[in-house]
């Protein structure tokens, strides 16, 4: 909760500096520009709820599963206008998945279910390689444009960590070897100013196949912002 209030606080400032910018005469702000052939929203910061689908009655998720994912893009503009664009990026995503499905032991893996556990959370670290196509009608002078950016994402898993507390004991393992190393997935991003929805889906399910039962996939929905 702490790391989310600091990233909105940081976000918040950003849009502040954003609309200030935006509050000068359209002749002010064109005449600092000194590339006229300007390029979009190169950083962008998101933050997320990952909804976890599967095909178990038995598996549920507790809470909200906070994530977060930040990275570059080098928007590369296709048309005259610069309102249509392709995107290549790397970045880095942070996950804290919180469900009923306990590891109580690494070696043989072994799973079980509490649903009211006081503490089960699984923390999955990953580099994103995502590169997307870009629609906008922005303009040289204005952070204010409407926006459609879709794209597609490799992610690669770096760290994970899972940590449980509750009737079947305290445990905590690292670096296990229960999730997939690497997924693929869709994404869209779309809105108006700084304010951006995002979803992502991934194709390949989060724990693998021979060490579980269900197939979970992960399907995250959040808000998405970007900065020059």
């Amino acid at each position: 909760m702490k790391l989310f209030l600091n990233i909105l606080f940081l976000l918040v400032s950003v849009t502040a500096i954003s609309q200030a910018t935006d509050s000068l005469p359209a002749l002010d702000r064109t005449i600092k520009v000194t590339d006229p052939f300007y390029r979009e929203d190169q950083f962008y910061v998101g933050i997320t709820h990952s909804i976890l689908r599967q095909n178990s009655d038995d598996f549920s998720q507790r809470t909200i599963s906070i994530g977060t994912n930040f990275g570059f893009l080098r928007d590369i503009p296709l048309n005259k206008q610069r309102t249509v664009s392709i995107a290549p990026g790397f970045g880095f995503a942070f996950y804290n998945l919180r469900h009923n499905l306990v590891l109580t032991n690494e070696n043989p893996v072994v799973f079980d279910i509490d649903n009211d556990p006081e503490k089960n959370v699984h923390k999955l670290s990953y580099i994103e390689i995502p590169i997307e196509i870009r629609w906008r009608n922005s303009k040289v002078h204005s952070h204010k444009f409407w926006r459609i950016y879709t794209g597609v994402k490799y992610s690669y898993l770096l760290n994970s960590t899972s940590k449980y507390k509750g009737t079947l004991g305290n445990q905590t393992f690292r670096g296990t070897d229960i999730f997939e190393n690497s997924n693929i997935g869709v994404y869209v991003a779309a809105g108006f100013n700084t304010w951006n929805f995002y979803a992502y889906y991934g194709f390949k399910p989060l724990y693998k196949k021979d060490l579980i039962n269900e197939n979970i996939n992960m399907l995250n929905v959040g808000l998405m912002f970007y900065i020059l």
